[in-house]
């Protein structure tokens, strides 16, 4: 069966590639890198989908899980990692489950992924619920770890996402929505680490990121959640806070000051011409929209 999946196929591009020289095997990787934007491309309406289902869920009080094996639950943890310093959300908002546990994310432990019901035990674990959303990441679209969790979220009622880069694949099937990348045939056959890897990447960000660009953690294109705890995180908050209102690099620290190290409340201070305890009120009856908040 698996000699049949597109991603165990072997490319005709990269045929004689540990005979060439470096710089023109380089340039066959490349090539077949460029194709991967182009099949997430494709996937743009599904993926829509998928966040208008998040960020419904994540409003009535759910919250996003990724699960994956191998270099699919890697990339699931990474995303989920970036989110709190990213959007300045709590850890447990967005989370990573990953077959073998925190010991699998530095050194493989594949014999995990063949038990499903590891996969339903993993997700019990942390607690999931009806309300939750789980996005199962296999390239395959068929390891079973991912599929035993898969069917199990949808036995309890809750929102169900693919990522898959196997056409018409059990994961997909199993899924409310499913996304499908169809990447081809790897540079070394059977290495998902590389193209459908990249895709996965590139779907996870767009849903992480477009979720909480519809929640309004973002203002413009300014990471406005931005938690001032280092020196260049405060360097980063005044140059939001002085491009979102207008004023000074200088005037933006005052106001960072001002609102407690709010970067959302210094915003509205600078712009609005208030002080911090109304930039709080509408900051909180806007649900954290600075935009909504400015016009309150």
């Amino acid at each position: 069966m698996l000699e049949k999946l597109l991603t165990e196929q072997q490319n005709p591009a990269s045929a004689g590639i540990d005979a060439l020289p470096t710089e023109e095997a380089l340039r066959i990787i490349n090539a077949e890198d460029r194709k991967v934007a182009e099949a997430v491309e494709r996937e743009i309406p599904a993926i829509a989908r998928a966040v208008d289902a998040i960020v419904a869920a994540l409003e009535r009080g759910g919250r996003l899980f990724y699960l994956g094996a191998g270099t699919s639950g890697r990339l699931g943890v990474l995303d989920a990692s970036e989110c709190p310093p990213t959007f300045s959300v709590p850890p447990e908002l967005v989370q990573g489950i990953m077959a073998g546990g925190e010991a699998a994310l530095s050194r493989a432990t594949e014999t995990t992924e063949d038990d499903p019901a590891i996969g339903v035990r993993d997700l019990h674990a942390r607690g999931f619920t009806e309300r939750d959303v789980l996005v199962g990441i296999t390239a395959s679209g068929r390891t079973p770890y991912v599929l035993g969790a898969v069917a199990e979220a949808k036995r309890m009622g809750a929102v169900t996402v693919g990522i898959g880069c196997t056409p018409d694949s059990d994961l997909a099937r199993a899924v409310e929505f499913p996304i499908t990348p169809v990447t081809g045939p790897e540079i070394v056959a059977g290495s998902t680490r590389m193209k459908a890897g990249t895709a996965q990447k590139l779907v996870l960000n767009m849903l992480s990121t477009e979720v909480f660009v519809r929640l309004g953690y973002v203002y413009g294109n300014l990471m406005v959640n931005v938690q001032p705890k280092n020196v260049k995180l405060v360097d980063r908050a005044r140059r939001i806070i002085a491009q979102a209102a207008g004023v000074s690099y200088e005037r933006a620290g005052e106001l960072l000051a001002d609102s407690g190290n709010s970067v959302r409340a210094a915003i509205l201070m600078g712009k609005a011409g208030m002080g911090r305890e109304e930039a709080d009120r509408r900051l909180a009856a806007a649900g954290g929209k600075i935009a909504k908040a400015l016009n309150g």
